[in-house]
């Protein structure tokens, strides 16, 4: 048995007091309060932090090593939805990530994927209908019905997706949502549909008109899309209506929005620290059903050891019982894995990415906007060289491409996009939401080919490359194209090393891959680009590039 003293937590009872708890055979055994303070500088012990809503693929690792970067936040436990390898392998994929994560003792509450592929109007690896869910909704591993993308969907009563729906309801499992920008009747009607979370929210109006409804909003805090700052009142309005989140996060995203971070920001900006605590512990693991402790007597011995309320420093972290954090070292080794991938596509040549002038006509040109996942759609003349539209550097207009990645010789998706501000080279990645084809912006069409055929010689990977092909820099991701075999500290190095490799060329924003990412994703306003062409969220239909 091993006894710790100090300030206790209890976020059940909203309380802190002096005490000492025992611990023994991984669970709390006995708490008793003390009458007198603890010395000065004593440790406050607390529930460890639930990420309410993550891709884990996001972060380029699989489970197994993933955990071993959470744990370090303060982060026991994690609300994970894996569409992303499910969009690339399907069953097996999400099979795959459930076994990875059992070799940890991190808490893992797995999602059954609602959305694969995200809508029609992309290739995927893989679809599910009601049979694929409702046959991962009956396995225990899996506590709910991830985010429901489709809204127009559910507004709209679609068949298919009232299917997918009526499995989660009829075995009692919640459903996640993501319905960026819904208000009003759309919102009513999206709710009505049983769904109870939204962690796309990024304005005050939508957050209280959700939590108004009953919905529980989740406070993003990603490597691309920020919300905190905009929706940190919602806090101190409806705290037991809130949670927080990374959702898509690369890995070098936790140094300045890590759990532990987001906590301490929160306090500085007057809420209260037991409050910040709830958020952050008590309402995801009732929400969802969690088995992380919650430091009460009998509770499994999950619990963090923070140096005080207010900059939230982690001294340990506790699983079971077993000390896995110490002074910021996860003390778990890391494990190897095999890797599973499903990779078919077939070297492409430059002449592939030319794009034929059309006289007096504009192009419509996707907008990115740092830190969000939205883009604007302007129409702007083009840069004209040799009859052909080419990108042009001084105004930010890049041409981007998309590459099937599930088919040898597929057309290529080209358009353009502002706001990656490079003036020479390329960035390609195989990170592509959601249905993870190659996504591809560059300065001319040689580096474009170049960094897109070393993704595909790579069978997934980031891949930064200099001007006309020279200064190639690579992370491989040869799980799924999408993770990573490496340590995370090593993961971590190699993508820092991109990221500054792309600054140097040129590209003004924080995390470039992550937004890079997002600019195939045909489910968040407003223009995005697929593999099958120009995609307006809006109408939600296929636009052509020249206007």
């Amino acid at each position: 048995m091993t006894t710790y003293s100090g300030w206790i937590a209890d976020i059940v009872n909203g309380r802190l007091f002096a005490g000492s708890f025992s611990v023994q055979d991984g669970r709390i055994v006995s708490i008793e309060e003390s009458a007198e303070p603890p010395a000065e500088g004593a440790s406050v012990f607390v529930p460890g932090f639930v990420d309410a809503h993550v891709h884990i693929e996001s972060a380029m690792l699989p489970p197994s090593e993933y955990a071993r970067a959470a744990v370090k936040q303060g982060t026991l436990a994690a609300v994970a939805d894996p569409h992303e390898i499910a969009n690339v392998m399907g069953l097996d994929g999400v099979y795959w990530m459930l076994e990875d994560a059992a070799r940890r003792p991190f808490v893992f509450a797995f999602g059954a994927p609602s959305c694969v592929p995200s809508t029609p109007f992309e290739t995927a690896g893989a679809v599910f209908g009601p049979k694929e869910v409702g046959q991962l909704l009956d396995d225990a591993r899996i506590t709910h019905l991830a985010e429901m993308m489709n809204f127009p969907g559910v507004i709209g009563n679609d068949e298919r997706v009232a299917a997918i729906l009526a499995e989660a309801k009829k075995r009692n499992k919640p459903i996640d949502g993501h319905s960026p920008s819904v208000l009003d009747e759309g919102l009513s009607s999206y709710i009505n549909a049983g769904i109870s979370t939204d962690h796309e929210v990024s304005s005050l109006e939508e957050g209280r008109q959700r939590v108004r409804q009953g919905m529980h909003v989740i406070i993003r805090e990603g490597s691309a899309a920020r919300n905190f700052e905009t929706l940190w009142p919602l806090m101190k309005e409806s705290p037991e209506r809130v949670m927080l989140c990374h959702d898509d996060f690369h890995p070098d995203g936790t140094k300045d929005n890590a759990m532990n971070i987001l906590l301490a920001r929160g306090v500085a900006k007057g809420i209260d620290p037991m409050t910040m605590l709830k958020i952050a512990t008590l309402n995801p693991v009732r929400h969802y059903g969690l088995k992380l402790g919650l430091l009460q007597t009998g509770d499994r011995a999950d619990f963090v050891e923070l140096a005080d309320l207010k900059s939230f420093e982690i001294k340990r972290c506790f699983i079971e019982g077993q000390c896995v954090v110490e002074h910021g070292v996860c003390l778990w080794p890391h494990l190897g894995v095999k890797p599973v991938n499903r990779f078919k596509v077939a070297f492409r040549s430059p002449a592939e990415f030319q794009i034929p002038a059309v006289a007096g006509k504009k192009l419509r040109v996707i907008g990115a906007v740092d830190g969000e996942l939205y883009t604007h759609a302007p129409l702007e003349a083009p840069l004209i060289e040799h009859g052909e539209a080419v990108s042009d550097t001084k105004r930010d207009l890049l041409k981007i491409a998309v590459v099937n990645r599930y088919e040898q010789n597929a057309p290529i998706a080209l358009g353009f996009v502002r706001g990656f501000g490079l003036k020479q080279g390329a960035l390609a990645t195989s990170v592509a939401h959601d249905s993870h084809n190659i996504v591809a912006v560059g300065v001319d069409d040689l580096s474009l080919c170049h960094a897109i055929n070393a993704v595909i010689a790579a069978k997934g990977g980031l891949c930064v490359v200099g001007q006309r092909n020279q200064e190639e820099a690579l992370l491989p991701l040869p799980i799924a194209g999408l993770m990573s075999d490496l340590p995370e500290e090593d993961v971590e190095r190699l993508y820092k090393h991109l990221n500054t490799r792309a600054a140097e060329l040129g590209c003004p924003l924080h995390a470039p891959f992550m937004t890079l990412s997002f600019m195939a994703l045909p489910v968040i306003p407003s223009l995005k680009l697929t593999d099958k062409g120009l995609f307006d969220v809006n109408s939600f239909s296929h636009v052509p590039l020249w206007e």
